[in-house]
């Protein structure tokens, strides 16, 4: 069992802030005009890979180099955030990396992983795929495989939880993503390390609900399709441990549509002038969803990362709203 005491999370913390700086959160006033409430943006779309998976890399790679000092490099899958904070974190570490995404992966994700160091394979048509052909690699080539969640990966995360909240203790509530589940593990373990009372809600798509249905269920359950472009969040089954954590302890989960994300995006633009992939907007989409039961308190939203493809980005700059035509499992 990972320590999630304070004392653990301020040494998380301090590793991880020897790499990437502590982000800013802003108070907004357009959009506190626009959502009725005092609102807090949390910029994780400022760290160096451009979203908050970069912290959670720092502490998981740490702990990988004292559990297992005879790994020489790593493997993982990814469509993207999750691959970009590995290899940095991994190659900084003096760790071989090899990311394995499906074809047709965004062109900007990949250059960015390759830019950081990573030997990349493409394999398949989705993250499934992929997934499986880094299984496979991982023994064929003696890499260690990197988990999409795991307690070391959320005692880094849970270094912006800490920012935040020593930042703006008195927060009503704090809307998070959820995709695999350690963001919203990371928020929730600050929260209760420094005994504040602050509600910790998880947001997930619409279109990809599975995170939802499990938390008010009580048990695993799964979505049969990931049809949203907030590939961040397109998890069509989440991860037991993870579940076992925040079960117990979220105030509630919301969803929201990818019109509700789009229009998101498109808000922090007109606001903020911040740029917000679609798993890094789900958080302000709810909280919006929400105006009327939110109105006048203080709240924050987690901006979780700014890595849109810029076609993408271009059309729902534009009004409009992508489309999927294909399911995306599991994007991490």
């Amino acid at each position: 069992m990972t320590d999630l005491s304070l004392a653990s999370l301020r040494a998380a913390a301090a590793l991880v802030h020897e790499q990437v700086p502590p982000t800013p959160q802003y108070a907004w006033p357009l959009l506190a005009a626009r959502a009725g409430c005092e609102i807090w943006v949390k910029h994780e779309n400022h760290t160096p890979t451009g979203a908050f998976k970069a912290r959670g890399a720092i502490t998981y790679i740490d702990w990988l180099r004292r559990a297992h000092p005879e790994v020489k490099g790593i493997i993982t899958a990814t469509r993207g955030n999750h691959g970009q904070a590995q290899v940095r974190a991994a190659r900084a570490a003096g760790l071989d990396v090899t990311i394995v995404v499906p074809h047709g992966n965004a062109r900007e994700k990949n250059a960015a992983m390759w830019a950081f160091g990573a030997t990349l394979v493409e394999h398949g048509h989705d993250f499934d795929s992929a997934k499986a052909e880094a299984l496979r690699l991982s023994q064929e080539r003696a890499l260690f495989m990197v988990p999409a969640y795991h307690g070391e990966l959320v005692r880094g995360v849970a270094s912006y939880g800490l920012e935040l909240f020593d930042a703006v203790p008195d927060l009503d509530s704090v809307y998070v993503p959820v995709g695999c589940g350690s963001g919203l593990c990371g928020t929730i373990a600050a929260r209760d390390a420094l005994g504040l009372s602050t509600k910790v809600v998880g947001v997930v798509s619409a279109h990809v609900d599975a995170a939802k249905l499990s938390f008010e269920a009580g048990r695993l359950l799964s979505s049969p399709t990931a049809h949203t472009f907030a590939d961040g969040v397109a998890v069509c089954t989440p991860v037991q441990a993870a579940l076992d954590y925040f079960g117990p302890r979220a105030d509630r989960f919301v969803s929201v549509t990818d019109d509700e994300v789009a229009e998101a995006i498109r808000i922090y633009w007109q606001d903020t002038h911040n740029l917000a992939e679609g798993a890094g907007a789900v958080a302000l989409a709810a909280l919006l969803q929400e105006k009327e039961r939110m109105a006048g308190k203080k709240v924050a939203v987690i901006l979780s990362g700014g890595n849109g493809d810029m076609s993408q980005m271009a059309e729902i700059l534009g009004g409009a709203t992508p489309r999927v035509q294909q399911d995306i499992r599991k994007a991490i």
